[in-house]
């Protein structure tokens, strides 16, 4: 089983690089916030067996550049459509926390996405959580622009994702520190992806298969967002791994019977 790393062309001329493991139908899996394709490789490998997983830098994450100082969240649905193009002009879609919500919305828009299953949407269906305040996706921009690297970290852990002050406090001394600050930049998109925090009311009118997929062992209020999404999909599958939580792509064999279930 080979993979090869290839490049795309994003409509605003940003170069976006992909690799492509295995043979067969073409599933693209989309990482979430502080992920490149790296942290979903272990899925693709697992899954290339079966089909072909393509994974990607989202823009400004690993060898993909950036053209838009303007953190323009349409150019990532411009990105993942080059994607597809390049897989054979459609593709089936797995997508994890913010990279659910882009594959989400990417559906929505019309991309050509033949199948979509998703893994815990950052969604906040109302009474669930606390919602980040409506100036996030500004005040990162701030800190971004001024080069406040651990403070942009540290706001997005505690007002988008929802952890406490003191666990992220712990977390600095860590060592994965350095890869979250190393990503801090690309923040402001997983923030403007998802402004309202709850699924698109254009889910009622999809066709394809959707899959919906969260843990036992995950918040209720990203567990409700998945479920949300289920619901407001005709047909949609909505299924939890029992002992899994958000971290789920560290143990990728507990999604492979249900992707290659849903893709196969």
């Amino acid at each position: 089983m080979y993979t090869t790393m290839e490049t795309v062309t994003s409509a605003d001329g940003t170069r976006i690089v992909l690799e492509r493991t295995g043979a067969g139908v073409p599933v693209i899996l989309v990482g979430g916030a502080f992920n490149d394709r790296s942290t979903v490789a272990a899925l693709a490998a697992t899954l290339a067996p079966e089909m072909t997983a393509i994974t990607y830098d989202r823009r400004g994450r690993g060898g993909s550049g950036n053209n838009d100082q303007a953190f323009d969240v349409d150019r990532e649905f411009d990105d993942l459509a080059a994607v597809i193009d390049h897989a054979g002009g459609a593709a089936s879609v797995f997508g994890h926390s913010s990279g659910a919500v882009l594959a989400v919305q990417a559906l929505v828009r019309g991309l050509p996405i033949e199948r979509l299953a998703v893994y815990e949407p950052s969604y906040m269906p109302a009474g669930t959580r606390t919602r980040p305040g409506p100036d996030l996706y500004q005040r990162l921009v701030r800190l971004i622009t001024h080069g406040r690297r651990d403070e942009a970290v540290t706001l997005f852990q505690t007002e988008a994702v929802g952890l406490p002050a003191g666990m992220v406090d712990g977390m600095r001394a860590s060592d994965f520190w350095g890869w979250f600050t190393g990503l801090a930049h690309t923040l402001p998109y997983d923030v403007a992806v998802n402004r309202d925090y709850l699924p698109p009311a254009g889910l009622a009118a999809v066709t394809v298969p959707v899959l919906a997929i969260d843990g036992s062992q995950s918040p209720g209020w990203i567990r409700a967002g998945t479920r949300a999404v289920a619901d407001a999909v005709p047909g949609a599958r909505y299924i939890t791994l029992e002992g899994q939580d958000h971290g789920v792509l560290h143990h990728p064999e507990a999604l492979r019977p249900v992707l290659s279930a849903h893709f196969g």
